[in-house]
């Protein structure tokens, strides 16, 4: 197994709209994309333990879209969730309010096709997309 990446980001937003902009579907549909050129135009989310989620990352020009998904195996309101996604790896994220910010940092087991660099660079993106979505509503 390969070592786990870390990804993080400081969103100017308090932790209550920091969980809810990061779970809800309504505002999952407007972040999750790690370019301009792609977009996630369907989500759900059951976030309790044993609650399943899934989110349709697409190429907006049709080209090609995959559903990511998985099954929460740890869910602490306005602190943190882990999951196991459907091809069996694992990413834990954690939100830490600092005054009138958030810290958020998720940590996930690479997969084996794409090199590490590449997953990290495009994790990195979709949070840096979640700044901006949050930070502009």
């Amino acid at each position: 197994m390969s070592t786990p990446i870390t990804v993080s980001v400081l969103v100017n937003a308090p932790i209550k709209k920091a969980w809810d902009y990061f779970s809800l579907p309504e505002h999952i549909t407007q972040w999750c994309q790690a370019s301009a050129d792609w977009h996630a135009p369907k989500a759900s989310n059951d976030l309790r333990e044993g609650g399943k989620f899934s989110t349709t990352m697409a190429a907006k020009d049709g080209s090609f879209s995959f559903d990511f998904g998985g099954t929460y195996t740890k869910v602490v309101p306005n602190e943190m969730f882990a999951y196991t996604m459907e091809d069996g790896r694992t990413c834990s994220v954690s939100f830490d309010e600092t005054g009138e910010e958030t810290f958020i940092t998720e940590t996930f087991d690479p997969e084996t096709i794409n090199p590490v660099e590449m997953q990290e660079a495009g994790w990195q993106a979709i949070l840096n997309s979640f700044k901006t979505y949050i930070e502009s509503h």
